[in-house]
């Protein structure tokens, strides 16, 4: 289908292409909505029609939000273990998410439309975190109507400037197709080139889960630092003899531990990922004999289940 195909169609039903669209898009789907949105608003005939399509972005928006908010509440952790086992970039964990969104509260789904991946993560964390249903879904409306209020507002405005931008990309439509999937290969390439990079970086020292009992029995055990999200360490308990930290408080975690003394970081993340970065971080602090755990919170698990 050609832009001016998908022009009349939104000319024919708006309504319906901007609910499906953003409705998908909300989901989870590589589905861009802010396109359509600003298309739908510089063809929207008067401000009526342009209120029902802001009404449709929202609802849509709200559903989907709820869909995910059901679906933390009901797996918990599991689902946002999910979510970052599905990220391309392990150092992306969602645990450094679930962490901004405590401190951020109710505000953070306000403005979790307008940053990337947020606006997929924060609902389950507010089902996992069984924040209320009635001011999960307020906050929700209110961030999704200001999401697709201004993008529909740009195209509204903007509307000469939309249908020159159309008409000039319809004559271009073989080099707008060659632009889209540089654009699509370049934004994969970086992701893997952030992965490639992060195993580069997590190349570091681990401390397998049988070396940490022992040392744990030793005349000087190591400063063990919980680095598992909120929510996992609310459904599972916390660990004995460990202490809970994040990633943008780690120095406020670690107080006063003497610097030769060894610290094991511990996290419940694809490649150990909230690990690794925050040993390299400690080790950066001044604290050399900061390691991994290897496996992290399952390993550890297991070796204890092993030992009885």
């Amino acid at each position: 289908m050609d832009i001016n195909q998908i022009s009349q169609t939104l000319r024919e039903d708006a309504i319906t292409v901007v609910f499906v669209n953003v409705l998908l898009q909300q989901i989870g789907l590589p589905v861009p909505a802010v396109p359509t949105l600003l298309l739908a608003g510089s063809l929207a005939a008067t401000s009526g029609s342009l209120g029902q399509i802001l009404a449709a972005a929202v609802v849509a928006s709200v559903i989907a939000d709820w869909i995910w908010y059901l679906t933390g509440k009901l797996f918990g952790y599991r689902v946002l273990a999910g979510l970052c086992k599905l990220s391309i970039n392990p150092s992306s964990c969602v645990s450094l998410t679930e962490a901004r969104f405590i401190r951020w509260g109710v505000s953070s789904l306000v403005v979790a439309k307008f940053i990337p991946g947020f606006s997929t993560v924060a609902p389950p964390i507010a089902g996992a975190m069984r924040m209320n249903p009635l001011g999960f879904l307020l906050a929700a409306a209110v961030g999704s109507a200001l999401w697709a209020g201004l993008a529909l507002g740009a195209g509204w405005l903007l509307q000469d400037a939309v249908q020159s931008v159309i008409v000039l990309l319809d004559r271009h439509a073989s080099w707008l197709l060659l632009l889209v999937l540089v654009l699509l290969v370049s934004g994969i390439g970086w992701k893997l080139w952030q992965k490639y990079r992060f195993r580069q970086l997590s190349a570091v020292p681990h401390i397998t889960p049988d070396e940490l009992v022992a040392a744990l029995a030793g005349a000087e055990p190591p400063l063990v630092l919980d680095l598992r999200s909120a929510t996992m360490i609310a459904e599972t308990g916390p660990i004995d003899g460990t202490r809970v930290a994040e990633h943008d408080w780690l120095l406020e975690a670690v107080g006063d531990w003497p610097k030769e003394r060894p610290i094991v970081t511990l996290c419940a993340c694809p490649e150990d990922a909230s690990a690794v970065q925050a040993a390299r971080q400690l080790q950066q602090a001044g604290y050399s004999s900061a390691k991994p755990l290897k496996g992290g919170y399952q390993a550890w698990l297991a070796t204890r289940a092993q030992r009885g």
